[in-house]
């Protein structure tokens, strides 16, 4: 119990929230993500969230299924969710795991995810953030 588990750091810009997933998923850290990623959009009335996965070398069916969760609950508080950055490796093995990801949004970069929330969440929402 006692050993620390490291947290994403969920960064807010302006209605949007920015997620940058850095290290390998651990379970627990995942687990960790969507409830701090969900007390934070409720938090902060977000209408956007942005997952940047381009550090991510390797996916597993949980940490696949994590994505669409996430997003699912994102969507349910009433933020859109696209996520930014996927190697073709990883796109590759969702796809081999039978993960379609249903209802996430993918993005090339950060670039494209933001203009892809800003369209999907409505110009005036965004101005603040960018």
């Amino acid at each position: 119990m006692g050993e620390h588990m490291q947290r994403i750091p969920i960064l807010k810009m302006g209605n949007c929230l920015l997620v940058t997933i850095q290290v390998d998923l651990q379970d627990q850290t995942a687990l960790a993500l969507q409830d701090d990623l969900s007390a934070k959009i409720d938090a902060t009335g977000a209408h956007g969230v942005l997952i940047d996965i381009s550090a991510l070398e390797i996916v597993d069916s949980f940490i696949g299924r994590m994505l669409a969760n996430i997003s699912g609950i994102a969507r349910i508080l009433g933020a859109t969710t696209v996520v930014v950055g996927m190697q073709p490796a990883v796109a590759i093995t969702l796809v081999e795991l039978g993960l379609s990801l249903d209802g996430v949004r993918t993005a090339l970069n950060v670039e494209r995810g933001m203009e892809m929330l800003r369209s999907a969440v409505g110009e005036d929402d965004l101005d603040a953030a960018i």
